[in-house]
């Protein structure tokens, strides 16, 4: 799609970038001029929060939840779409009793999990018993790869990630576990959503495409923002690509990166990371007044 726009994330006279296509453009534009029917949808890590070594260190933009809830009662809905734990995106994200966010959803495991922050109430299926058994069998299937300094992160009973940010060689380590993984995940009925330097095992059925759609849906919402920065975004970049094909407006935002270029040039608009990405929302709120 050509250069896309970036910019500062310094303090400054706020106001909203130009996205580089004519379908951003157009979106843009029906987001400020109809914002109580926008949804705004936002991945977690990586978009809302930094990318960290640990995942259990993660936490979101300190400039977040301010922007947030400056945004949120702008417009129809706000929701986090994170192949996380809702209740851990909750926690990291610093969500919950925030006042102003009373129209957010926090879907989890990518749409199989809600938390609501007017209730405050969880909602989950039971857990998939292919998890169970992957687990049981991961540390020999690490161990035969040979990798050091690869990490598993338990994800609540529902999915297993496999992170190889701290091996000696991440790339070398992801790129040698995909097929002994995929075969793991097969074998118990799951899939293996790939992401920045890390491998996840999950159910399948539920996507970040597939939650955004029923979302949409749900808050009849008429316009969409969608911003995320990795691979497992990508189904809900094409969610929105459908609804445009139908005449909808939405605007695809990627959270910078330079792992995940695929992302890059499919969005309309590209910011510097979670602080790119709270500059955004922050000037969207300034701008609907």
């Amino acid at each position: 799609m050509g250069t896309h726009e970036t910019h500062s994330t310094e303090p400054g006279p706020l106001s909203l970038p130009v996205p580089v296509t004519p379908a951003g453009r157009a979106a843009l534009d029906a987001i400020v001029g109809r914002p109580s029917t926008t949804l705004i949808a936002l991945d977690f890590d990586g978009t809302l929060a930094p990318i960290v070594e640990n995942p259990e260190d993660a936490r979101a933009h300190p400039d977040a939840v301010p922007a947030l809830t400056a945004l949120a009662p702008k417009v129809a809905a706000v929701a986090v779409i994170t192949g996380r734990p809702a209740e851990v995106a909750v926690r990291h994200g610093g969500f919950a009793g925030a006042e102003g966010l009373e129209h957010l959803s926090v879907l989890g495991h990518y749409g199989a999990e809600r938390w609501d922050a007017r209730t405050g109430a969880l909602s989950a299926p039971a857990p998939h018993p292919g998890v169970a058994a992957v687990r049981a069998e991961l540390p020999r299937v690490l161990a035969d790869a040979g990798h050091p300094g690869v990490s598993v992160e338990e994800k609540g009973g529902r999915a297993v990630a496999v992170h190889t940010r701290r091996a000696d060689d991440p790339r070398a380590a992801f790129e040698a576990l995909r097929a002994p993984l995929t075969d793991l995940a097969t074998r118990h009925g799951l899939i293996v959503e790939p992401g920045r330097m890390v491998l996840e095992l999950r159910p399948p059925g539920m996507d970040k495409g597939v939650a955004l759609l029923e979302h949409v849906r749900e808050t009849g919402a008429r316009s969409v923002l969608y911003a995320g920065d990795d691979l497992g975004d990508l189904p809900a970049f094409a969610a929105v690509e459908k609804l445009r094909s139908d005449g909808f407006p939405g605007l695809l935002v990627c959270s910078g990166s330079t792992e995940v270029g695929e992302l890059a040039e499919r969005a309309d608009l590209v910011v510097d990371g979670p602080a790119g990405v709270v500059r955004l929302l922050r000037e969207l709120a300034a701008q609907l007044g």
